[in-house]
């Protein structure tokens, strides 16, 4: 008896020293993450004067959020951020990490260089493509295009172009820190593998497409839901470049939000919401963990 009973006072304590190493990241953890979380919640059923409740109102914020003019537009340019940072962006941080792994020289640079626009200030980043997106002939595109016999164009002006070139700029911004994380993965992969594929006589697409490709598969999958999540509540660069103009062609969930709390401080209607971005979101998550938990268990 005394035998059986020693193992288990010593997993107990254990256990109690593992959730004792734990505790002080876990009270943080509920207090700046599901306090304010379940507080939101609580807030969206309230009809609020500034950042006070009033009375309670049951699901009125949610159904006054749903109706507004401005819910369609912004909820159907989220989902367009969405796709085109899919077929604009989510390939370009792989491409550019695969690229400097198989760099013989001057790889440090390159790391270096591709991870400079992610240490620049997001306000930065817009100032600086606004001069290349500028109408008219003193836009830095539209000189290119006019030494080439072509525009000048709107550019950001265009509604069919500003989503896309917003996406582009926060790609430009945001693809580097993304291919340093495939960088560290690829550069995981055993080296037996490279060696054994040059000697069979494999050439540099060879080995990208049977060697490095496969074992990215696993992290690529990780980004693309963390990409999807990120991008579903992009902010800034709308309400920067064109405050969600023009006529509402890049308003976003999350800026339409920003409107409601702090342009008509009108709370409830923000925690309203906020609480639908997360709905979505969990959605989301959800079908694409089901839809690759499918795929690998065929």
């Amino acid at each position: 008896m005394k035998t059986a009973r020693k193992p288990k006072e010593k997993w107990r304590k254990r256990d109690l020293l593992g959730w004792l190493v734990m505790l002080p990241s876990l009270v943080l953890f509920a207090f700046f993450v599901w306090e304010p979380l379940l507080e939101n919640i609580r807030l969206s059923f309230y009809s609020t004067k500034m950042y006070e409740t009033v009375a309670f109102t049951g699901l009125k914020n949610y159904v006054q959020v749903i109706q507004d003019v401005d819910f369609m537009a912004s909820f159907k340019n989220t989902f367009s951020y969405t796709l085109y940072s899919l077929l604009i962006g989510f390939f370009v941080p792989m491409i550019i990490g695969v690229l400097i792994t198989e760099t013989v020289h001057l790889k440090g640079f390159f790391r270096m260089a591709v991870y400079f626009p992610n240490i620049m200030p997001t306000l930065a980043t817009i100032w600086i493509w606004s001069y290349f997106f500028m109408p008219g002939p003193t836009g830095v595109l539209n000189i290119l295009a006019g030494k080439l016999g072509m525009g000048p164009y709107e550019w950001l002006n265009d509604p069919h172009w500003t989503i896309p070139l917003i996406i582009i700029t926060l790609t430009w911004k945001s693809a580097g820190s993304t291919a340093l994380i495939y960088m560290a993965n690829i550069s995981s992969i055993s080296p037996d593998l490279y060696e054994a594929a040059t000697i069979d006589g494999a050439g540099i697409w060879q080995r990208i497409c049977h060697i490095t490709v496969p074992s990215i598969v696993g992290i690529a999958k990780t980004m693309l839901i963390l990409q999807i999540i990120s991008v579903f509540q992009i902010m800034y660069e709308p309400m920067i470049f064109k405050n969600g103009g023009p006529n509402n062609a890049s308003i976003s969930l999350m800026m339409l939000m920003y409107r409601y709390g702090y342009r008509d401080y009108n709370v409830g209607k923000a925690a309203a919401l906020s609480v639908l971005v997360c709905i979505i979101l969990v959605i989301l998550s959800g079908i694409y963990m089901k839809a690759t938990a499918k795929k690998e268990e065929a």
